[in-house]
């Protein structure tokens, strides 16, 4: 009785490694080239998401806002924790994600994808369909 009820939980786990993989291999800090930010994935919900941990404008001033945004509503949100992707889907090794946002230029993207290969991310957002641009992103040990 005991040995079946081991094997059933033991089944269990098995069933859903898979999905938990996928996701833990894309979790973590992550390290941007630019201003030597960080950025945190994490579940938010029933997706996953990025945000902005660490950066040096930040530790300047850990009260840093987002006084690049293209919308001058949002120039007063502090950066700390600022959603820089959000509604990540897919993998195992690429997710789709949208909107992407840059606060070092304050532009969006409206869609992109986040791909995995080891250590590194290439993040590419799009505003349009032949309008992209990727960053590696390396993972912080």
């Amino acid at each position: 009785m005991i040995r079946a009820a081991v094997v059933g939980v033991l089944i269990l786990v098995g069933a859903t490694s898979p999905a938990v993989s996928q996701e833990a291999s894309i979790l973590g800090r992550w390290r941007t080239p630019a201003e030597g930010g960080v950025v945190e994935i994490q579940r938010c919900g029933a997706t996953l998401c990025g945000r902005l941990v660490d950066a040096a404008p930040l530790r300047r001033d850990p009260n840093q806002r987002d006084v690049r945004n293209r919308d001058a509503a949002l120039r007063d949100r502090p950066l700390r924790g600022l959603a820089v992707l959000q509604n990540l889907t897919g993998g195992p090794t690429e997710w789709r994600a949208g909107p992407l946002y840059d606060p070092n230029s304050g532009q969006s993207a409206a869609t992109g994808t986040v791909t995995l290969a080891g250590d590194s991310l290439a993040v590419r957002g799009c505003i349009a369909r032949l309008l992209c641009r990727t960053q590696t992103w390396r993972r912080v040990r």
